[in-house]
């Protein structure tokens, strides 16, 4: 396991892959940690630095106390990548991932050399579906709404054919800390990257589970078109996770974008 202090906390990543190749960014999603990307980051390992790490409030990184911001988060990210000298990285980043991979190229578009987007908007939600959310968690905790939550990450069949991994992921999910997943909602709650869409100039993927029911394909299109380098694909038989149902396909879609960008 390796742990850093960036931004005045301490985050758990991972540093592998080739370490002469450019540097590959995974930004993961709310309630989960870097271990949802390990069947996509296989596809990448001999050509590029891949970097990964468990952002504030998640698996082993430290989880000061709520509220947090989208800002926070590209901050974590942006003080992880000064201290292991990246200067300039792909970023690929799913759910509010996403967002965060979203305000670090706002803030650092010199920093972004190319963006993937998966399953993610500039804003997500509403005030109130979050704040229900929310309110629940503290009354209750995480295993109260743990199902409902994984219905949510996936396709429906998912849960009935895959059930072993589908508790295996229950089990990441509910054992985050409630305050770490708390201060992550707040911080969806409350942003709106809407204004900052029209400076991202660098060429995007977006990416969108064709059954994802928490940010639908609608609005991967909507964000695409926003863009001004922008193209959308769908990943079909996946929902809000693809880089778990469908991570080899997901990956030769990012490959096959990142390899025409390059000719």
């Amino acid at each position: 396991m390796k742990f850093i202090e960036a931004n005045e906390i301490v985050l758990h990543y991972q540093d592998e892959g080739n370490p002469d190749g450019t540097p590959l960014v995974f930004v993961n999603s709310l309630g989960t940690d870097f271990r949802t990307w390990d069947d996509v980051v296989p596809h990448f390992a001999t050509d590029y630095r891949i970097i990964r790490h468990d952002k504030r409030g998640h698996g082993s990184s430290d989880c000061p106390p709520p509220p947090y911001t989208i800002r926070d988060h590209a901050m974590d990210l942006a003080a992880l990548l000064d201290a292991l000298n990246v200067e300039q990285a792909i970023l690929v980043g799913i759910s509010v991932g996403g967002m965060i991979a979203l305000d670090f190229a706002a803030q650092h578009l010199d920093r972004v050399h190319r963006l993937v987007l998966c399953d993610t908007a500039p804003k997500i939600g509403t005030q109130e579906t979050w704040n229900e959310r929310i309110d629940t968690l503290r009354t209750h905790g995480m295993a109260y709404l743990g199902n409902a939550i994984i219905a949510r990450w996936f396709a429906p069949d998912f849960v009935q054919e895959r059930s072993v991994q589908s508790r295996g992921y229950y089990n990441m999910l509910t054992r985050i800390p409630v305050d770490g997943y708390i201060g992550t909602c707040e911080a969806l709650r409350d942003a709106d990257l809407w204004p900052h869409v029209e400076t991202i100039t660098v060429p995007t993927l977006v990416l969108c589970g064709a059954e994802d029911v928490a940010t639908a394909p609608e609005m991967a299109q909507q964000l695409a078109a926003a863009l001004s380098n922008a193209t959308c694909e769908l990943i079909v038989g996946a929902g809000h996770l693809p880089c778990i149902e469908k991570p080899d396909v997901m990956a030769q879609k990012i490959a096959a974008f990142l390899k025409d960008q390059a000719k």
